[in-house]
């Protein structure tokens, strides 16, 4: 499967970016048709959401796998697919480009895998692109908000 990346300018200063990514808590609910989470560790966590992927509308449970903690610029994790054959990594990046500024990257590849991988895979390849993009700009507007407080 190809690797879908998508890049925001957040108006804060990097460090901010990190005390935001680097608590799951904070971005898990922001996944498009998010459910439910649960912290199993520091870089281990379930998470639960409802996809609506072409004509498959579907309850996902996922293990994330947090595999780096690149304080201040990158987190890095692996998914596992809890009741789907899926497997997939994925990373926020941040970089300064300014003062107070950071240009911030959300990064998804996922593949499905067994009987249906195919039409699942092809189902992929057109939406993970959107979920992509939907889930770095809601996780760059909740950093905004979130340096205001």
């Amino acid at each position: 499967m190809p690797v879908y990346n998508h890049q925001i300018e957040v108006n804060v200063p990097i460090h901010t970016v990190w005390n935001f990514v680097s608590n799951m808590n904070n971005w898990a609910p922001l996944v498009p048709g998010y459910i439910d989470h649960k912290i199993i560790s520091d870089t281990e966590s379930t998470w639960c959401f409802k996809s609506d992927i072409g004509f498959m509308k579907k309850k996902i449970e996922l293990k994330v796998d947090i595999t780096s903690w690149e304080e201040p610029h990158k987190v890095t994790f692996n998914l596992k697919g809890i009741n789907e054959k899926f497997s997939g990594h994925g990373f926020f990046s941040a970089e300064e480009s300014g003062k107070s500024k950071v240009l911030m990257t959300g990064c998804l590849d996922i593949t499905a895998e067994g009987l249906m991988a195919k039409v699942a895979n092809s189902i992929l390849t057109s939406s993970l692109p959107e979920t992509t993009s939907e889930l770095t700009e809601a996780v760059a507007a909740k950093i905004e908000e979130y340096a205001l407080h």
